[in-house]
């Protein structure tokens, strides 16, 4: 799809917008995990996840080669349009975002503050995504897929610094929403020829592309009902899944329970606040845990963009009842 030179041109577009996030080593992570750990921390970026990369380096092409656009239009459950919006504010191009009803409050706000029209429509992603493309063709507006060769370059850049710092990971776990997280992580891993082992990470109630991935090709489903948002995906991309099974090993899935208690244990361990798709990776590394003792482990935290009073009945409440049934 791209070379290495495209991939550190693509860095260098992120770069001048942002910092490289960092990549920890947490002692606490290891001992619990009895491996090497290493967290990617995408959650310090300026939109609080790793989405940002790709609308930059989507946002600069397109202003590039059509500097008369009318603008962009996209659905998003939170971080792409997020990632949206804020790139589009610096490249100085009109946003429409659409949202399903009932979208998280603090994701919905952050778009509008980064500058973009916010369209709620439908009960989810699918159904506003839908939306959008109509919208698009009537308006004359550039629809932005959650997933494009554009994003995947641009996330592929978080990647890309996490190797270069660590490029002896046995193992690396990534979270699925459309898949161009894990579509980068594959590409830059292959354009430095490493031979780390990656694993996806999806929900148990939003299986759609480990069904994908099994079948060999697309399956959706009927619904996607787990809190963590990110990965709340019914209907896999083709051209991510054709990716996905040449690169990556497997996929783990994960319950909202045990999502829930690897972001308590990220704040516990490295006081980090993770959203759901953000935590997945640790919540299979702990359930695969017998698996990984002894390794170089990479964990990518995508995000750190989750509601407060989701946070609280989520997170906080499933704490506080298994409290109440220890006691």
């Amino acid at each position: 799809m791209f070379d290495l030179g495209q991939l550190e041109r693509a860095h260098g577009v992120v770069g001048a917008a942002m910092p490289p996030t960092p990549a920890h080593r947490w002692p606490l992570l290891s001992g619990r995990l009895g491996a090497d750990v290493v967290v990617k921390h995408e959650n310090h970026t300026p939109t609080g996840a790793f989405k940002v990369r790709g609308g930059l380096v989507y946002l600069e092409r397109l202003k590039r080669e059509r500097p008369g656009t009318a603008g962009i239009i996209s659905a998003t459950t939170g971080n792409h349009g997020q990632s949206l919006a804020f790139a589009a504010s610096r490249y100085g191009v009109p946003a429409t975002i659409y949202v399903p009803h009932g979208n998280s409050v603090e994701k919905n706000r952050a778009m509008r503050g980064f500058g973009a029209k916010l369209v709620e429509h439908g009960a989810d992603f699918q159904i506003a995504r839908e939306e959008a493309g109509r919208r698009a063709s009537q308006d004359g507006l550039e629809m932005v897929p959650s997933f494009h060769p554009d994003l995947v370059l641009g996330v592929a850049t978080y990647a890309l610094e996490l190797f270069r710092k660590a490029s002896d990971l046995d193992i690396l776990y990534v979270p699925i929403g459309q898949g161009s997280g894990i579509s980068g992580c594959i590409m830059a891993r292959d354009l430095l020829g490493l031979k780390t082992e990656i694993v996806g990470v999806q929900s148990t109630e939003a299986p759609s592309y480990v069904l994908s991935f099994a079948a060999g090709t697309v399956v959706t489903t009927e619904s996607s009902n787990t809190r963590a948002d990110g990965m709340a995906t019914r209907v896999p991309d083709a051209d991510a899944l054709a990716i996905i099974r040449k690169g990556a090993s497997r996929i783990v899935q994960v319950t909202d329970g045990e999502i829930a208690a690897a972001i308590r244990t990220y704040w516990t361990d490295t006081h980090n606040l993770a959203e759901g798709a953000g935590a997945a990776p640790l919540a299979a590394a702990l359930q695969e845990k017998a698996k990984i003792r002894g390794k170089r482990v990479g964990l990518v935290l995508s995000g750190g963009n989750i509601d407060f009073d989701l946070f609280n009945r989520w997170v906080a409440g499933e704490a506080v009842a298994s409290d109440r049934v220890m006691v």
